[in-house]
């Protein structure tokens, strides 16, 4: 089963098209800002640590940031797969000891990214959707650099001993859902028919479902 963690607070950033998109009827989907217990490690074989309206540095006033660093921190250990997806891509990053900072600068668009040969971004072409203004200003530790934009170098990360993987950018962002999100989103010279980013998603699952090594 592939467990994808909603951390929206208040509604919204698509963890229900993270689960609608992942490939097998093996999908569940928690919502930690809401739920009052971890969610067992139980049957998991991957979990999917998705978007949030929160930062990372909003502990104080978010408490269930900080059991969720937990709750990775023993994925990490016990080696369950991990995707990360912008908040997720933060937050994992911030576990493993990087470093996230609010850039100023709001960035709602298609951009065009450049992305490692690695078997993650195997069919993802280099236009995809991002919605965030926090960025990962210094990977975690054991994190490499499979992917770099021209406003941030740590665009997507993947550990090098672990079965872990972090992207800036939402896979599960799609033509469909952009109407919801127009209050933040801006047009560019690029088209959602140049983005495959929703690969991203068949990719790790099929990583989940058939384990590999982590130097994937």
């Amino acid at each position: 089963m592939i467990l994808v963690l909603d951390n929206a607070v208040e509604g919204g950033y698509m963890a229900g098209e993270v689960a609608r998109l992942l490939p097998g009827e093996d999908v569940e989907t928690y919502n930690y800002p809401n739920g009052e217990a971890d969610p067992s490690f139980e049957g998991v074989d991957g979990v999917v640590v998705g978007g949030s309206g929160a930062g990372v540095y909003d502990e104080p006033d978010q408490p269930w940031i900080t059991r969720q660093k937990a709750y990775v921190e023993r994925a990490l250990d016990e080696g369950i797969p991990l995707l990360g997806i912008c908040f997720g891509h933060q937050l994992v990053n911030e576990v493993l000891g990087g470093t996230v900072v609010d850039s100023g600068e709001s960035r709602g668009r298609l951009v065009e990214a450049s992305l490692a040969d690695v078997p993650l971004f195997e069919g993802v072409e280099p236009v995809v959707p991002v919605l965030h203004s926090d960025v990962v200003t210094e990977p975690g530790e054991g994190m490499d650099v499979v992917g770099t934009a021209d406003y941030n170098e740590y665009f997507a990360t993947r550990h090098r001993e672990r079965p872990v993987w972090t992207v800036q950018y939402h896979p599960e962002f799609t033509p469909e859902i952009r109407p919801e999100y127009s209050d933040y989103w801006t047009e560019t010279e690029h088209s959602f028919d140049d983005s495959t980013a929703t690969r991203t998603l068949e990719n790790f699952a099929r990583f989940c479902r058939r384990p590999a090594t982590a130097s994937d």
